[in-house]
């Protein structure tokens, strides 16, 4: 039965397939001679209609391209008189990389047509920059906002609008909180974003809310050169970011990875710094003592892996070449023999011998080392993910001390971290007590969203017990910095001098070598320490002061003579021989 149905259906196809073989060679056919019909008429018209030269005689004259480097300085307002020119005001919280973010947000916006002022009430755009490091820095800034926010609508009823941006750290970690929730700011711009601001303050004149919170992988601003307002000390940025991915940090989320900016740049602002007069400038990063500059293929080319602090370890691979911090400290100190040169923060593991011995050996690195302990207790500092012991920090301590006798040293703690016990807390004290900083940082823990300890610790220890450690730590703190400080009574300490004394315009105030706080009562003072002409004193000079009182927190003495910082050597030992012969 399956072969006779098999054959019927073979003998269907062969007496209906030509038919259908024809029908479709018609077809085909038909198709083919539209298609050429088409094509022809199409060619046709095409040989009567104009050519190319028609179009160009009826075209209109052409300018000249414009140039690129004209084009990309079109400012983003319109040219106005200067009796409306917007005004930005700035308000800076947190660290000293946000006194130097401002300077350079302050460097764009002056380009893009806007001034400064200095009063609120002036403003057209006010821009807060930011700290995200605690939630007290935060809450800080949510309340600050909502009396810009008032200001605001007072304005609004005048006709007269304000602005509100919110720069840094904050920015990035709380972009959506801001603009949507909020929607108390019409600017965000994280730290990376600040090239940015002139385009987002237009749009934001323009009625809608802007933001670029994106963070670079390169952007460091050397080619920007920040506006300096800090008289004569000045924050020299040398690279941004962290890598170190400490558990209870948000820096590598807010700031993100660590960059350096090329050396070159870093000492064409340290001239021009010195040039203007700046008796002082600190070198600031994250992490700053893990500069690596890799601009220069001979800094490429170096094989020399990262110096670690004896006992220390990372979380990422060494790294190798680049130009490394001690040569770029060492070009720096170069400039001008009677700058100041400062750094911070710092990370412990990033003090190997060679950077020390160039702290001792150059008279114009000052003899301060800012040593973040956090913790004194081992298993804490594990937890925290520092990458090294309290062994181990005490022994860097020791090091520091053989290497640069003398040395001022401060420190940051934390209060109350993830499962730290009462012995943890205990272990702290006593590293307070065995080292003896002369200023301290001390703060309870607060847990930060996106870090390690938020995705994997318990912030388990309440908050009344993290107020009670942070008090008694304190306490501890300010007893060692007292002791510490009165050996320098009756020493001659050579002081930078920064203005009147917040307390008595009869006093005047400056820094000493360890960067601590010296008050001494205005007088005029011998030009040199041989003189018998006196001379105002002013901020910016250079003067020595004999030690006659200290406290935790600052000295007092008696202003002897001006000098500078290259002659305070010799006026050290003339003093020294004077006092041997009375």
């Amino acid at each position: 039965m399956f072969s006779s149905t098999l054959r019927l259906f073979v003998f269907s196809v062969r007496r209906h397939l030509p038919g259908i073989a024809n029908k479709s060679r018609c077809f085909c056919s038909v198709s083919e001679h539209t298609e050429e019909s088409r094509v022809g008429r199409f060619k046709s018209r095409l040989t009567s209609g104009p050519d190319f030269q028609d179009f160009i005689k009826t075209s209109p004259p052409q300018n000249p391209p414009p140039d690129p480097q004209t084009e990309y300085e079109q400012p983003y307002l319109p040219h106005i008189s200067p009796a409306s020119v917007p005004k930005v005001y700035f308000e800076t919280y947190g660290c000293q990389m946000n006194v130097n973010d401002t300077e350079i947000a302050w460097s764009i916006l002056q380009k893009g047509g806007y001034l400064r002022t200095s009063e609120l009430s002036e403003a057209d755009v006010v821009l807060l920059v930011t700290c995200s490091v605690r939630e007290k820095a935060e809450q800080t800034i949510w309340n600050r906002l909502k009396q810009l926010t008032l200001l605001k609508k007072k304005r609004l009823k005048a006709s007269a609008q304000l602005k509100i941006g919110i720069l840094g750290c904050m920015a990035e970690r709380l972009k959506t909180e801001l603009l949507e929730k909020e929607k108390l700011v019409d600017v965000v711009a994280g730290p990376d974003a600040y090239r940015d601001l002139p385009r987002l303050l237009s749009l934001a004149h323009g009625g809608q809310r802007a933001s670029n919170v994106l963070l670079s992988l390169e952007e460091t601003y050397a080619d920007v050169m920040p506006v300096h307002n800090s008289g004569h000390s000045a924050f020299v940025s040398i690279m941004r970011g962290c890598d170190n991915m400490c558990s209870f940090c948000v820096v590598p989320f807010t700031r993100g990875r660590e960059r350096s900016r090329p050396v070159f740049s870093i000492l064409e602002e340290v001239r021009m710094l010195s040039d203007q007069g700046v008796k002082e400038v600190t070198l600031l990063g994250q992490n700053v003592n893990s500069y690596r500059d890799l601009s220069e293929e001979q800094f490429r080319g170096s094989e020399l892996s990262t110096h670690l602090s004896r006992g220390f370890s990372t979380k990422y691979r060494s790294k190798r070449g680049g130009l490394r911090f001690t040569e770029l400290l060492d070009r720096v100190s170069l400039i001008d023999p009677d700058m100041r040169i400062r750094f911070t923060s710092p990370h412990p593991k990033d003090f190997p011998d060679e950077v020390l011995q160039l702290i001792q050996e150059r008279k114009n690195i000052c003899k301060q080392i800012h040593l973040p302990a956090q913790s004194g207790s081992t298993q804490v500092l594990q937890t925290m993910r520092r990458g090294y012991t309290r062994e181990a920090y005490l022994e860097l301590v020791e090091n520091i001390r053989k290497i640069i006798p003398g040395a001022s040293l401060s420190s940051d703690f934390i209060a109350g971290f993830c499962g730290e016990t009462e012995e943890d807390h205990q272990q702290t004290m006593s590293l307070l007590r065995e080292v003896g900083y002369n200023i301290g940082f001390l703060f309870a823990y607060s847990m930060r969203k996106k870090t390690h300890a938020y995705h994997r610790l318990q912030d388990d220890v309440p908050a009344e017990v993290k107020q009670r450690r942070l008090e008694e730590l304190i306490s501890v703190f300010r007893e060692e910095a007292a002791k510490v400080n009165s050996t320098l009574i009756g020493s001659t300490q050579l002081i930078l001098v920064e203005g009147e004394s917040k307390r008595s315009s009869q006093e005047l105030c400056g820094r000493n070598d360890g960067n601590l706080k010296v008050i001494f009562p205005r007088k005029d003072l011998p030009s040199q320490a041989t003189d018998s002409c006196t001379v105002p004193v002013k901020a910016g000079d250079y003067v020595l002061v004999k030690i006659t009182s200290a406290n935790s927190q600052s000295l007092r003495g008696q202003a002897i003579s001006h000098t500078s910082l290259s002659d305070s050597i010799n006026s050290h030992k003339l003093l020294s021989e004077q006092a041997a012969s009375c």
